[in-house]
């Protein structure tokens, strides 16, 4: 089987990728979320540093016990044998975020008033809509390539040891 030097390989490297992953995550979507929800100013970044700790674990659980099993369970469904790493990316990132912008899109909204709450629901799809797109791209096109950048960096090191090590 052909190993993809853009992805994990073993565990601690995917601890590596989801911290990665995760960390640019909330550290940008919540931001921009919180931004356009409640307008862009000082106080409310401070507001949104404050949650964002908790929100990183909520995502990192969510991952690892929700949407990765699902996702797991739906990518055979849409990706065939013959479909090319790109693809895969793409569609992996369309329902993992598909999965967590509505999971978060209520948990989010509840860590952030501090109350548990009908308000989720009441605008669902106003808010779903707009967290999908602001999750989507961030993953798209910054976290999951900064990712799947070091996970080559990692993978050509070790490989350059190797090299070394048989010369």
């Amino acid at each position: 089987m052909h190993r993809e030097d853009r992805l994990p390989q073993n565990a601690r490297e995917g601890i590596l990728f989801m911290l990665i992953i995760s960390i640019i995550s909330v550290n940008t979507i919540a931001p921009i979320i919180m931004g356009l929800e409640r307008g862009f100013s000082k106080e409310n970044y401070i507001e949104t540093l404050k949650i964002i700790p908790i929100m990183w674990i909520i995502v990192v659980l969510l991952v690892r016990f929700v949407a990765g099993p699902v996702v797991g369970k739906i990518m055979p469904k849409f990706i065939g044998k013959t479909d090319g790493f790109n693809a895969r990316v793409l569609m992996n990132t369309f329902f993992n975020v598909t999965v967590l912008s509505v999971l978060l899109t209520i948990i989010g909204t509840w860590v952030g008033s501090k109350q548990i709450s009908l308000e989720p629901f009441q605008n669902f799809f106003l808010s779903w809509f707009r967290n999908f797109g602001v999750a989507f791209w961030i993953e798209l096109i910054v976290a999951q390539p900064i990712a799947r950048f070091v996970m080559k960096k990692i993978h050509k090191r070790k490989e350059n040891r190797a090299e070394t090590v048989n010369v």
